[in-house]
């Protein structure tokens, strides 16, 4: 799974890249950002659609030609909507999930924030999100967005990971240590 990420980072950087310097040269760049968010909430909400996007017995004409139609009804900025184009024309739309994550992190860095992503036990409320959010902007220096995800498995505690840094002081860790030491005592 991690190489095939890898592959698929290297397939989407170029195309967010590319896409980012249009929008930023257009100065469209909240409305191209706002544009791709839309698409991937309906990628996230449609199984089907998603499915359909990576499937690779789906030639890429076919594709291309659906999505065509798709954004013909919707109203998507041209910008979203050509460049969409172009990654169905180029067989490309397996990969358009880790392009929106590559353009989002380009847009964020120009804008000088950072993401990072928090796994709860409990989903956190939004006084506890605030609160880290604000603990982590001290800590780094740059506004931080907070992707969160629920993992009831954790017990409690979080685990946070702000680019290759992680920070766990989960539960589930503490006892697997615990769990650990113990056997090298006994």
């Amino acid at each position: 799974m991690a190489a095939q990420n890898s592959v698929l980072t290297q397939i989407a950087r170029p195309y967010a890249s590319a896409l980012f310097d249009l929008a930023k040269s257009e100065n469209q760049l909240a409305q191209v950002e706002t544009g791709l968010s839309d698409i991937s909430r309906l990628i996230g909400e449609s199984e089907d659609f998603s499915r359909y996007l990576r499937s690779p017995v789906i030639p890429a004409d076919v594709k291309a030609s659906a999505l065509d139609a798709l954004l013909g009804k919707a109203k998507v900025n041209p910008l979203v909507g050509n460049f969409l184009r172009i990654v169905a024309r180029n067989g490309r739309l397996f990969a358009l999930d880790q392009i929106i994550v590559a353009f989002r992190e380009l847009a964020a860095a120009d804008r000088g924030e950072t993401t990072a992503d928090v796994t709860s036990a409990a989903p956190l409320t939004d006084a506890q999100a605030k609160a880290l959010s604000e603990t982590l902007k001290t800590k780094l220096g740059k506004t931080v967005t907070l992707n969160q995800f629920v993992d009831p498995s954790l017990i409690g505690g979080l685990q946070v990971k702000v680019g290759s840094q992680m920070i766990d002081s989960s539960l589930k860790t503490k006892l697997a240590a615990m769990k650990i030491a113990m056997k090298e005592v006994g």
